[in-house]
C-alpha cells in the first residue's frame, strides 16, 4: 500500500514537471516572437503595445535600471531570429526593444533596411541606423502628439559588446 501511495504521487510530480517544463517552453516561444516582433514595430510602437511587451517581460525577470535611464531585463533563456541573439529586453520612456549580442549595428541595417542616422544623440552613440515606418503605420494624429515612429540599430559605449535594436517614438519639434 505504501509502495502505491509513493508511485502516485511519484507519478504525480513528475505530470507536474512536464506540464510546467511544456509551459515554459511555449511562453519562451512567445516570448521569443513578442519581443523581436517589438523590436521591429509589430505592431508599431504605442503605450498598448509598449504595456503588453513590458508585462511579459515583467512575468520573466526584474529590470536592471542602472543604465541609460532604461529599464534593461535579463530574461532567462536565449531569444534569436535573423542570426541576431538576445537575452536583454530594453525599455525607455519612448522606446521598445532588445539588447542583440556583438557589435551588429551594420547588420542590423542592412538586414532591415535601416539608413544611417544624422545624429550621434549628442555621443551616445557610436554608429547609428533608423528607418521611418509608413505614413499609415503611424499613431493617428494627436494620439502620441507630433511625432514619428522608426526601428533603429545603435552601439555605442555605453552597451559594449551590445547593439539596440528598438522600435522607438520620437517627437517632432
Amino acid at each position: 500500500m505504501h509502495n502505491a501511495k509513493f508511485i502516485r504521487t511519484a507519478a504525480f510530480s513528475l505530470c507536474v514537471a512536464v506540464q510546467t517544463f511544456q509551459a515554459e517552453q511555449v511562453l519562451a516561444a512567445s516570448a521569443n516572437e513578442k519581443f523581436f516582433d517589438a523590436a521591429l514595430c509589430k505592431p508599431p510602437y504605442s503605450i498598448t503595445s509598449a504595456t503588453e511587451i513590458y508585462d511579459a517581460a515583467e512575468a520573466l525577470a526584474k529590470p536592471d535600471t542602472s543604465s541609460l535611464g532604461a529599464a534593461i531585463y535579463k530574461i532567462p533563456s536565449q531569444i534569436g531570429r535573423d542570426g541576431f541573439k538576445s537575452t536583454e529586453v530594453f525599455f525607455a520612456s519612448n522606446a521598445v526593444g532588445i539588447l542583440v549580442e556583438g557589435q551588429r549595428a551594420d547588420d542590423l541595417a542592412k538586414k532591415y533596411r535601416l539608413k544611417p542616422e544624422s545624429s550621434d544623440l549628442l555621443g551616445t552613440s557610436t554608429k547609428g541606423y533608423s528607418r521611418e515606418l509608413a505614413a499609415d503605420q503611424q499613431p493617428e494624429p494627436g494620439l502620441a502628439g507630433p511625432g514619428k515612429v522608426r526601428i533603429v540599430a545603435r552601439q555605442g559605449d555605453a552597451l559594449p559588446g551590445k547593439t539596440l535594436l528598438a522600435c522607438e517614438f520620437t517627437q517632432d519639434f
